[in-house]
């Protein structure tokens, strides 16, 4: 199990002890954030301080000079997506502005947490992080820019204007399936899988998983809520306020994800965020039958048990290939068994690589898992707005030292 240390703002074997000098407000940490600003300003414009600022969409941004501007990629929840050209290495990246990332807690803690992911992973399915760019001084630290690798487009361009063959259905489940075995090897829930969040490059197919904002590890009991995934990817158990899930959310919404590659519509539509949760359980229940009581098990109340049932009552399971008698039966095998109201039941990444659906990609030994456990938990909650922002600072004058 590796943990990440306070001290030098790496992941440290929890074998080998971290002294109470680690925690940040200690003299050695201060003393570690005089260096780190001597550096940033030592670097100039490889480090921060030589911005830029330039608008796109009527959102400011400041960056590196380094950075040319070629055009904004996208809108999030907190803030803008632009496309930028490396002058000193021809390299192009897209970076996120994470509007006041340190306006409170929850904000600020998402946004290392998806740094620290990032920055300590490495996959060929998976976004990598390029950059983080920071001001020259601390106290004019307010936004976040994270720079990633610039894809062509994503999944839901691709599935909204092409039709998918078999080959490629094949190909970009495989990918995907790829990189969720490695993030899950290494404790990690993405919690937010949609076609928009993973990346695809044109001309040669390849597919990168990103958006790490809402990640967790399996162990942050406290973080875990319903309010995480996309509706119409959401599984059984975020609907019905589970407070305990585990990696099964994840694969029920890459059983959505590849129904939409294999018919180009999404499998479980929903009118509106507002929606009521028992609306879209309905849909699932139209599909999948109603649940007994043992699918219902990660329930801890059987009161809850018995009034969920009795609100889904009356539905017979529906094979997905009679509803879909275009798309191969191996296909939907492979689907069915990621689309199981039992989180406990659904089928694993790894074991999902194995279906035969697969079997002309799969290679267990160009697999990886990751080689680093992640453990948030025993840290993170603990972390004030100030403490977070010494350590994306930290992160950024490593990124920029190597």
């Amino acid at each position: 199990m590796w943990q990440f240390c306070h001290l030098c703002g790496k992941f440290a074997m929890l074998e080998t002890e971290v002294s109470s000098s680690c925690m940040i407000g200690s003299s050695h940490s201060q003393q570690a954030d005089r260096q780190a600003h001597r550096e940033l300003l030592l670097r100039g414009n490889a480090a921060g301080c030589n911005l830029m600022r330039y608008n796109v969409r009527g959102d400011v941004f400041e960056v590196y000079s380094k950075y040319i501007p070629i055009g904004p990629v996208g809108r999030g929840a907190y803030g803008d997506v632009c496309a930028f050209t490396n002058s000193e290495t021809g390299e192009k990246v897209a970076i996120k502005k994470i509007r006041n990332a340190f306006q409170n807690s929850t904000l600020a803690r998402r946004t290392l947490r998806e740094i620290l992911l990032l920055r300590h992973t490495d996959h060929d399915n998976i976004i990598p992080i390029k950059d983080i760019v920071v001001p020259a001084s601390m106290e004019n630290f307010h936004d976040a820019y994270i720079a990633n690798e610039l894809m062509d487009t994503d999944l839901h361009e691709v599935v909204r204007t092409t039709k998918l063959d078999e080959y490629h259905c094949q190909f970009l489940l495989y990918q995907l399936l790829r990189g969720l075995k490695y993030i899950h090897s290494a404790n990690i829930l993405h919690r937010d899988l949609k076609p928009s969040n993973i990346l695809i490059n044109c001309s040669d197919c390849l597919l990168k998983i990103c958006d790490f904002g809402l990640a967790r590890t399996s162990c942050e009991d406290d973080f875990l809520t319903e309010y995480v995934v996309t509706r119409p990817y959401r599984a059984p158990e975020l609907l019905l306020g589970s407070r305990s899930y585990s990696a099964s959310v994840d694969m029920w919404s890459v059983g959505c994800i590849f129904v939409e590659m294999l018919t180009g519509q999404p499998l479980f539509p929903t009118q509106s965020r507002q929606e009521h949760p028992v609306n879209h359980l309905k849909l699932i229940t139209e599909l999948l039958g109603t649940p007994d009581e043992s699918d219902l098990s990660f329930l801890q109340s059987p009161e809850a048990r018995l009034r969920i049932q009795s609100a889904l009552l009356g539905q017979e399971r529906k094979p997905l290939a009679s509803r879909f008698p275009q798309t191969s039966a191996i296909a939907c095998d492979l689907a069915e068994k990621m689309l199981l109201f039992n989180p406990s039941k659904r089928i694993t990444a790894e074991e999902a690589l194995a279906h035969p659906y697969l079997s002309a990609l799969h290679d267990p030994s160009d697999e990886p898992n990751c080689h680093l456990t992640f453990d948030f938990d025993s840290y993170l909650p603990n972390l004030k707005v100030e403490h977070v922002k010494h350590l994306i600072w930290r992160e950024a004058v490593a990124m920029n030292s190597s």
